[in-house]
């Protein structure tokens, strides 16, 4: 039997980067995918693709990121698992952040996951069915890099609530998990390089010379791992925020 053998599994923010990746390994895995983004293109060009079905939501719009859950409940009956992928990464110091970027942030990376986590856990209740939910962080909320300043405080966030809700809900068994993945090598990494560091096209080759194991994460390694989490095989396991990275947080010489 495949890990998540029909499974009703809503990705959201999965229409491309890690989130397309979880959706191509869940699908493999036997699951019922949906996958959401802003993209109308490239979202049902993924759909067709591996098999899913696709949902145009923009999660800056608290009230678009409910619809999505709606639409997976209506068309299929149910939610059992929940992937919070979407992440919004445009730069901003605590000094020349504005409002208006702040508020993207928390829109995006902190809001949608709230509110789709909650139309999830309802439904679970609804059905006093366990369920799984896995939310995609970054070791940056740890800290992170100066220029990310409203990223680090939204995921810090979603970091937090995701102890907290797995806390709340230990006892309906709906297993709450998050990933705190480090530098991944994804279509939109390469963007918000050339974009804001002024990369060339070898900035992977250059990336790599500085990073232990020479090479960025790949997606379809956190993609693996995902699958794991949300499906039977990682048992009992909730609560968890794993800092999934090549670098030892809190290691120095």
């Amino acid at each position: 039997m495949s890990l998540l053998d029909g499974r009703v599994t809503l990705v959201s923010g999965g229409t491309q980067g890690v989130g397309a990746g979880i959706a191509r390994a869940a699908v493999r895995e036997g699951a019922c995918v949906v996958v959401t983004g802003r993209r109308r293109d490239v979202g049902e060009r993924l759909a067709a693709e591996i098999g899913a079905t696709y949902v145009l939501t923009d999660l800056s719009d608290v009230e678009s990121a409910r619809a999505s859950a709606a639409a997976v409940v209506d068309r299929y009956g149910r939610i059992d698992c929940l992937v919070n992928a979407a992440g919004l990464t445009a730069r901003g110091s605590l000094l020349d952040t504005t409002v208006e970027l702040f508020d993207r942030h928390m829109a995006v990376n902190l809001r949608a996951p709230f509110f789709l986590m909650q139309a999830a856990v309802r439904d679970m209740l609804r059905r006093a069915e366990p369920g799984t939910i896995l939310n995609i962080i970054s070791v940056s909320e740890l800290g992170g890099q100066p220029y990310l300043a409203p990223y680090v405080a939204a995921k810090s966030g979603l970091a937090g609530l995701t102890r907290n809700a797995a806390y709340a809900h230990r006892f309906d068994r709906i297993r709450i998990n998050g990933l705190d993945i480090g530098w991944t090598d994804t279509e939109g990494e390469d963007v918000v390089q050339r974009a804001y560091h002024d990369a060339g096209d070898d900035w992977r080759e250059q990336a790599a010379k500085r990073l232990p194991m020479g090479r960025l994460a790949r997606v379809d390694e956190i993609a693996d791992f995902a699958v794991f989490l949300l499906s039977a095989r990682s048992g009992v396991v909730t609560g968890s925020v794993i800092d999934w990275d090549q670098q030892v947080i809190g290691g120095m010489d």
